[in-house]
């Protein structure tokens, strides 16, 4: 399903049938700030294994990213922040930033790795902020990616519908995105250290 939205004042009744996708375990494809995103309910164990399938990760391996809605619900994810890195979280986000912070034992058991670590992102786009707030707790989060030599990432759900139709169950409409990720920080290991540049400014 397509389903066209207003990039600047969605429209509830839509964002809540988004949701309903989502909480019945469907797959979504969504804007950003910086590029269209592919994701779930982080509850529903089979939906994130079908995200990893589309995007070829594997679930036991792959950083997976959370999209939150507020620096309250980050910290239900991670280990304590201490004030230095929660300061610099604030200054941050909402933005086009993926900080990659130390988990807490919630995160394995969500998605079944091994990892110790978890990327956090607060997109600066009122559609997937309002479905994250009207979910009631975190999406998965990964971006869409071409396979154009040119293009790295989709930029127009009208050129990428046909690709994605039958895999997956809902596509937002809102425009035309960026092609630029998230810039990429790792703050796991004390120092942050900027791993992948993208759109965010750092330092």
């Amino acid at each position: 399903m397509l389903l066209e939205i207003h990039p600047k004042d969605p429209e509830a009744r839509k964002i809540k049938k988004v949701v309903e996708t989502i909480r019945n375990g469907g797959v979504i494809i969504y804007p950003t700030d910086t590029v269209y995103g592919i994701g779930c309910d982080i509850m529903s164990k089979s939906a994130v294994e079908k995200v990893c399938s589309i995007r070829r990760l594997d679930p036991e391996k792959a950083m997976l990213s959370i999209i939150c809605s507020d620096m309250s619900q980050i910290s239900e994810y991670t280990t304590q922040l201490d004030n230095t890195l929660f300061r610099l979280l604030k200054q941050h986000l909402p933005g086009p930033y993926t900080f990659v912070l130390k988990a807490n034992n919630e995160v394995p058991k969500l998605f079944k790795n091994r990892k110790k670590t978890i990327g956090i992102r607060i997109p600066d786009h009122p559609i997937v902020k309002a479905i994250v707030e009207e979910l009631g707790h975190p999406i998965l989060t990964t971006s869409l990616k071409s396979d154009d030599e040119i293009l790295e990432y989709h930029t127009n759900p009208l050129d990428f519908y046909q690709e994605f139709e039958h895999q997956v169950d809902l596509i937002i409409d809102a425009g035309n995105c960026g092609n630029t990720p998230s810039t990429l920080i790792d703050c796991s290991k004390g120092e942050p250290e900027l791993i992948r540049p993208g759109a965010g400014v750092w330092p």
